[in-house]
């Protein structure tokens, strides 16, 4: 049975995808998200739940524009879920939250990702085991300086009220997290991200899975408004389409949330849908010394922005 601090947190992220679209749209100028809402009730599944995952292409702004929102509970966590926490084997389980990933158009806009979610494991005669998790991160392919500022600026104002350590805490969680090993690079210039939020108790800890969800445009819209009509030829388009590349590294090998849909049986549309439209590899590409695509690579190592 779904506790009553699901559908709390559930009522909430409903609202945060209505109001990410509705601005998404503004921005863009023309586009419109498509909705396709689903159930999962499948015979003989141990998944029920549904979501609507909307999703935005051809836009003025954003080449592809993925807000999803999902439910989803299980009779029991797969194994691989429960390797590093062998206490949630056995219990039926609850998942819930929003995933956002915008793949912009033009290169000097930078892609982004949020995700906000609530999961809890349930078993009779036990107490119920449950966290918050998520956050934001910025992923560019041309940098500016006053842009990144800006984005951990935002991110550290929304900590704040949660103590003076809460953002170097989760902006050194979001570099290491986000972090291609096998490229010794991180993904993007970081941001936030938190996981296992329970130890304030279940009224604060969702407060701040409400600032992050509500803090993100405050973080992202400006930067897209300056570079949305930044001019761009072929080449940094051709740049843009294979650091994409890094991005589906990124989200087919170390991604949890990935990870833990496909395993779990979630519906693989809306899993894959953070992965963009259109993507490049090229064996052993360098750009050229001195470079703008060059100087990329001086911004994926942590930093301390703020």
């Amino acid at each position: 049975m779904i506790s009553a601090p699901v559908d709390s947190v559930e009522a909430y992220l409903h609202d945060l995808q209505d109001r990410l679209c509705a601005a998404l749209e503004a921005v863009d100028g023309g586009a419109r998200f498509r909705e396709d809402a689903w159930t999962r009730a499948d015979s003989g599944s141990t998944l029920s739940g549904g979501g609507r995952t909307r999703v935005l292409t051809g836009g003025a702004v954003f080449e592809q524009a993925g807000v999803n929102f999902s439910q989803v509970s299980g009779a029991q966590l797969p194994a691989a879920a429960t390797a590093q926490r062998p206490e949630l084997a056995g219990r039926a389980w609850s998942a819930v939250g929003v995933s956002l990933v915008l793949h912009p158009q033009n290169p000097y806009v930078p892609t982004t990702h949020l995700n906000v979610r609530y999961f809890e494991a349930r078993k009779d005669g036990a107490e119920t085991v449950w966290w918050f998790g998520g956050g934001f991160d910025l992923t560019p392919f041309y940098a500016f300086d006053a842009d990144i500022v800006h984005w951990h600026t935002v991110a550290r104002d929304l900590c704040v009220p949660f103590g003076a350590g809460v953002y170097p805490k989760y902006k050194q969680w979001c570099d290491e997290y986000f972090y291609l090993k096998h490229r010794n690079e991180t993904r993007g210039v970081g941001g936030v991200f938190f996981d296992d939020l329970n130890a304030d108790g279940f009224e604060r800890s969702f407060g701040f899975l409400r600032a992050v969800g509500d803090g993100f445009l405050d973080a992202y819209l400006p930067i897209v408004e300056k570079r949305k009509n930044t001019l761009f030829g072929e080449r940094e388009r051709e740049f843009q389409l294979y650091r994409r590349g890094r991005y589906v590294e990124f989200n087919l090998v170390y991604d949890r949330g990935t990870l833990f849909g496909l395993q779990s049986g979630g519906r693989t549309e809306s899993i894959l849908m953070s992965l963009p439209p259109r993507v490049r590899f090229e064996y052993t590409y360098t750009p050229a010394p001195g470079s703008a695509e060059a100087r990329l690579a001086d911004y994926l190592r942590p930093r301390d922005w703020v």
